[in-house]
């Protein structure tokens, strides 16, 4: 098991003596060998064995041959399973090159020569070097053999499936990265080495343009800067390093951590190879330079269990902090609002129906509504909201649906179906003491029959209410709740529908509209329920969904990275131990295979899905990110998840 697609890659900076190739290579020998076992990777900065800050003394031979020799010290004594990669200044044919030497099992690999050097403001570095365009030669000799020599080299590792691609620092500033080339041509993890200088505002641009380019190139950028051990004479060095997955931030280190720190992280090259699938304009190449590829074999790191130091959060939908928490569930509002809005202009319509339940989904369907007519203009009356209680509706769900239809203004009904079930069950002949599948259905479709004629009659559209994850496991009444003119929750999780209607409790009640806040939190603090079953001798809600299918926690979990990463169950379930942990894993595996078995089931529901708006990465609509057949077989997905149960 290779860590299910995971590399593991390293950054690190030295104290480096500047002229002192000697004291460079031991300080870097230290730092390979103090390295974690498992790193595959390791990266140093920018003509790290000289010093960046040598000035003049580039042209002195004596430390030009030292570096030489210190690349031939190195292959000789660094750990040989793992790649390193070093900066160094090399001569070729009477030309001085700033470099990227690749250092794997006793060799130099190849070279990666730096393409644009700076020549401005307190750069100088064309004094010293010449750039990548005025190569004579693709090819340089050193320790006695012919090795790359070029900007356009990519190292494979068959093990891995790791292909680098090296940008060295100045590189990533200019409108064209060669990285960007690199990942066109295949390259999955860019590596950068860098002697960025800090001024007040760089280390957030330059952290920027890192997560940029690793989104842009679906790609692991693994960034390393020279400390502050450089010369001080004009200039201050950070050792800022930065490690980047696909433009998500994984780690991220510099002086104010300590500069001798190595600093570590994993690309998830299973993702990106994903991603790259999916999103197939990214890798159309305009122009691609012929490229120099050297190909090797590391020894494969078995592991029993998955190693991870970047965190997976058990709610991938929902943003940890709390600042960004809450703006994104503004911005999920607006979007929602905006969706409808402009559906009901279109088709010229002022009047909606909604289905009130007292749940979360139905209370989140109608906030939004209610800021959609706003936008447009429209009175609330002209929203008609109806409760429909049925055999399961407890006191304080139908209190709570009473309360919210009268606090937002709506025109208001309450229309029990216990005797149209009734006459229902008399006419197919079903006792109405089996509480079987078709006790529950019949409700749920004769509440749609109500909203859909109420519909007719006042000349308006039903509103949908379910969110993407009931429609991921099919948790709804095919032609019943399943059924409505326009969707709003069609793409909301059922992890973040409770904090959405948790973010607008709280502005009404900074609004001062206290009545209709603690309606929605009492409404948040309910169990979820379709409540189609009879409540406890108490009154309480004794069908609860969790209870019956699993927690919402972990199907939103599973359904993020199938959607959105397209991960194997194997590769999921040792995610989820990792972000809900080890004692869970009883837990996990059986509410996996819940997931899977009614995904795969239920997708004829999902063929037939009214119209919703996209508000998030992934959504369940055939018309826009997920096309499958209804009777697609999940043999190959639930023999992997038995063999984890083994």
């Amino acid at each position: 098991m290779l860590n299910y697609g995971y590399y593991n890659v390293a950054a690190a900076t030295i104290d480096v003596q500047i002229g002192d190739v000697e004291a460079n290579t031991e300080a870097i020998l230290k730092k390979a060998k103090e390295c974690r076992e498992q790193t595959d990777l390791l990266v140093f900065p920018e003509l790290c064995i000289s010093g960046y800050t040598c000035g003049d003394l580039f042209f002195e031979s004596a430390l030009l041959d030292a570096c030489e020799a210190a690349l031939e010290r190195l292959c000789r004594e660094l750990p040989g399973e793992r790649m390193v990669i070093v900066g160094v200044p090399l001569r070729q044919t009477d030309r001085l090159y700033n470099c990227a030497a690749v250092l794997f099992q006793g060799k130099i690999i190849g070279i990666q020569v730096k393409s644009y050097i700076p020549n401005y403001n307190e750069f100088y570095e064309k004094r010293w070097f010449s750039d990548s365009f005025d190569l004579p030669q693709e090819t340089i000799v050193l320790q006695g053999e012919t090795i790359p020599f070029t900007s356009h080299l990519l190292i494979r590792d068959q093990t891995t499936k790791a292909v680098i691609g090296i940008d060295v620092c100045e590189d990533l500033w200019v409108p064209i990265p060669p990285s960007s080339l690199h990942a066109l041509a295949g390259a999955n993890v860019i590596v950068n080495l860098s002697a960025s200088n800090e001024t007040i505002g760089k280390r957030s641009y330059r952290r920027s343009l890192v997560l940029s380019q690793s989104a842009k190139c679906y790609c692991g950028y693994v960034y390393c800067s020279a400390n502050q051990q450089e010369s001080t004479s004009d200039l201050v060095f950070s050792g800022h390093r930065i490690i980047a997955d696909n433009g998500m931030l994984i780690s991220e280190a510099d002086f104010e951590e300590g500069s001798e720190e190595i600093l570590y992280g994993e690309i998830d090259l299973e993702r990106c190879t994903q991603d790259r699938l999916r999103f197939n304009t990214a890798m159309k190449a305009p122009f691609l330079p012929a490229y120099t590829e050297v190909s090797v074999r590391s020894h494969p790191k078995q592991r029993e269990t998955l190693q991870l130091t970047r965190p997976i959060s058990p709610f991938p939908f929902v943003p940890q902090n709390d600042a960004h928490r809450i703006q994104r569930c503004h911005e999920i509002r607006r979007i929602q609002a905006t969706g409808l809005a402009q559906r009901l202009k279109k088709i010229h319509c002022d009047h909606l129906v909604i289905g009130i339940s007292g749940g979360l989904d139905s209370t989140l369907a109608l906030i939004v509504a209610a800021e959609a007519f706003e936008m447009n203009g429209y009175p609330a009356g002209n929203i008609h909201t109806v409760t429909m209680p049925g055999f399961g509706t407890t006191a304080r769900t139908h209190d709570n649906s009473t309360s919210l239809m009268q606090l937002f203004g709506t025109t208001c009904m309450d229309i029990p179906i216990h005797d149209a079930v009734d006459q229902h069950f008399k006419d197919i002949g079903h006792d109405s003491r089996v509480h079987d599948i078709t006790y529950e259905n019949a409700q749920a479709r004769e509440r749609t029959q109500i909203l859909m004629d109420l519909a007719n009659k006042v000349g308006g559209i039903v509103l949908g209410t379910g969110d993407l994850s009931e429609l991921a496991l099919g948790w709804c009444t095919y032609n019943g709740d399943h059924m409505s003119m326009y969707a709003v929750n069609a793409s909301i999780p059922k992890t973040l529908v409770r904090y959405i209607v948790e973010g607008y409790a709280k502005e009404q009640q900074e609004k001062g509209n206290h009545a209709l806040a603690d309606t929605l939190l009492d409404v948040c603090q309910t169990p979820v329920s379709p409540e189609l079953l009879p409540p406890t001798a108490e009154g309480e809600i004794a069908q609860k969904t969790e209870e019956s299918i699993g927690s919402y926690d972990l199907h939103d979990f599973f359904l993020y990275h199938l959607l959105r990463n397209h991960f194997s169950p194997s590769k999921i379930f040792a995610l989820a131990l990792h972000a809900f942990g080890e004692d869970q894993r009883a837990v996990i595996l059986q509410t996996m295979k819940t997931f899977y078995r009614r995904f795969f089931t239920q997708q004829f529901k999902r063929n037939c899905m009214p119209d919703g708006v996209k508000v998030g990465s992934v959504c369940l609509s055939p018309r826009g990110d997920w096309r499958m057949p209804s009777d697609a077989s999940m043999r190959l997905w639930m023999e992997e998840i038995k063999k984890l149960d083994a």
